[in-house]
């Protein structure tokens, strides 16, 4: 899958490295039907009984289950695949925002497979995901024992996938919220994970700002998942990031992402 979105193209003509994927960046455009009545942002209940019907159904019948061809093969997502309608459909055709979050980011997987496979990093502890997509990393939490997880996408579309994420693995599904914290005043997390987000300079440079906050104000731990984009590489955060850990990406990971080969967990310590 190519990774350069085009509208007159199909879904196999986007993707992370240039620039996307715009988690935090996303508009509709004025042929989007609006999401305002079928999903409601919440913070403290199980968001669920908010699917509408409709979405769901559409949801189900243009996205595949999966839990192969990813670091995470315990969780099971649903996500855009090449037996998918819209992976050479022509993107304008698509009713909804760009659906990013049906595309399980290398970055995002690689904090999956650390959470899983380290969860005393989350346990009895509070995990907020930003910039969630399909869920998958809050999934990983939940498994692992966090205490209290909460999923952050400002894509509404998003937040109804992970209801069905959710389900999909005995998930009981976790508070979402679907607008644009960066910048804000937050809770007392434990930790922040955040995957595939430094796309863009100034983006980067928010979330820089941003999280030095949260570390210095609430000693949160933050911890980043990239595959090694240049836009992250270059940007002046990587001075004061501290390698976890590397993992080798399965191959159609690699082929959907330009041949990108691996993903690391970076600590945050400013």
């Amino acid at each position: 899958m190519h990774l350069t979105y085009a509208v007159d193209q199909g879904w196999a003509n986007y993707g992370p490295s240039c620039p996307a994927p715009e988690l935090l960046g996303w508009k509709a455009s004025p042929r989007n039907r609006s999401t305002s009545l079928i999903w409601r942002c919440c913070y403290h209940r199980t968001p669920g009984s908010f699917l509408d019907p409709e979405m769901r159904a559409f949801l189900e019948e243009n996205t595949e289950v999966s839990s192969s061809g990813h670091l995470t093969p315990e969780i099971r997502l649903r996500l855009l695949t090449p037996r998918c309608r819209f992976w050479q459909e022509r993107a304008d055709l698509w009713p909804y925002g760009d659906p990013f979050w049906a595309i399980y980011w290398p970055g995002g997987q690689a904090l999956s497979r650390y959470i899983l496979d380290n969860p005393d990093a989350v346990r009895m502890g509070s995990v907020l995901d930003l910039g969630s997509g399909c869920g998958a990393t809050a999934i990983a939490a939940v498994m692992s024992g966090a205490s209290q997880v909460q999923a952050n996408d400002i894509d509404p579309i998003a937040g109804m996938a992970m209801v069905l994420n959710c389900k999909l693995n005995n998930v009981n599904p976790f508070p979402i919220l679907t607008k644009n914290i960066i910048d804000t005043e937050l809770d007392n997390w434990d930790l922040i994970v955040l995957g595939d987000m430094f796309y863009d300079e100034q983006l980067a440079n928010r979330l820089h700002h941003w999280l030095r906050k949260c570390v210095r104000t609430h000693g949160t731990k933050v911890l980043i998942g990239d595959p090694g984009r240049p836009q992250f590489l270059g940007h002046c955060i990587h001075s004061q990031l501290h390698k976890v850990v590397e993992y080798s990406l399965p191959e159609s990971t690699r082929q959907e992402n330009n041949g990108l080969t691996s993903s690391i967990v970076w600590s945050y310590q400013p």
